[in-house]
């Protein structure tokens, strides 16, 4: 289980529910929501950050808040499991972490240079 949260920038309902449909559409999503005061996504499930987050962006400005493992509440849980879990869950986090700065390196946003070549003859007017 994954849980994403993402910021999403929506203008209006129909851009929300637009928003929820595409993601609704992934395979494996088990359950969603969203913020509308603070624009925020929260997709949880068993599900790929990567394609969901590409999906958005396709249509609009998205920005990553955090990705990790959806945390289960179970009680009856020993200690001495807690704390290999929370080794495991350090191990899972950093190298979730790492992807994400990977992905953000791999598909930054691009500059656009913009160059005006020099007119040859700049007093020169034809009439």
């Amino acid at each position: 289980m994954k849980k994403l949260v993402v910021k999403v920038n929506l203008h209006d309902d129909r851009d929300r529910s637009k928003a929820m449909q595409v993601v609704s559409g992934f395979g494996g999503i088990g359950s969603l929501s969203m913020d509308s005061k603070d624009n925020k996504l929260t997709v949880s499930g068993d599900f790929d950050p990567v394609k969901v987050v590409n999906k958005l962006r396709k249509s609009w400005h998205t920005e990553i808040v955090s990705v990790g493992a959806a945390k289960e509440d179970d009680g009856k849980k020993d200690e001495g499991k807690k704390d290999e879990g929370k080794k495991e869950e350090g191990k899972k986090d950093d190298q979730v972490a790492n992807l994400v700065k990977a992905y953000e390196a791999y598909y930054s946003t691009p500059v656009t240079y913009y160059c005006v070549p020099p007119e040859e003859t700049p007093n020169c007017v034809i009439c």
